[in-house]
């Protein structure tokens, strides 16, 4: 696979006040990090405002997962609290410790988080404040 390139300088020059944005997308392009699929996730778009992101979980419990939102981003962490004394023939479900985080938008709040069917399902909800929501203006003569 080629790694391509991809220079943010010829857009900085038209944005104002945009410098965390490049910043994070300048760190996302260029991360050494690993493209780790673990544990694999879903993002749902319910409507225009509503979201869910859905994390398989299988294998963890309540106490072994963790969801946290910290510096507008949302953290969520599984770590295996007890090691299985059990005998496997076959291990074929992932429980190993992991980390996954969602760079949340200023105006996304997360809701509340459940576990169904082996999935981690957090709601999302992007609340606007009045004062920036599009406004009418009167045209005086």
């Amino acid at each position: 696979m080629t790694r391509q390139t991809f220079d943010l300088i010829p857009i900085q020059r038209f944005a104002v006040g945009f410098d965390q944005l490049f910043n994070d997308m300048d760190r996302l392009m260029n991360t050494q990090q690993s493209n780790s699929t673990y544990p694999p996730y879903n993002i749902i778009r319910v409507d225009a405002d509503n979201f869910i992101i859905e994390v398989a979980v299988a294998g963890f419990s309540e106490e072994e997962l963790d969801v946290s939102v910290d510096q507008g981003q949302l953290i969520i962490t599984g770590s295996t609290i007890d090691i299985d004394e059990r005998n496997y023939l076959h291990k074929g479900i992932g429980t190993r410790n992991f980390t996954r985080t969602f760079r949340l938008d200023h105006f996304i709040e997360v809701g509340e988080a459940n576990i169904k069917n082996g999935l981690l399902i957090v709601k999302l909800t992007r609340i606007i404040p009045e004062e920036l929501k599009p406004r009418k203006v009167v045209i005086k003569s």
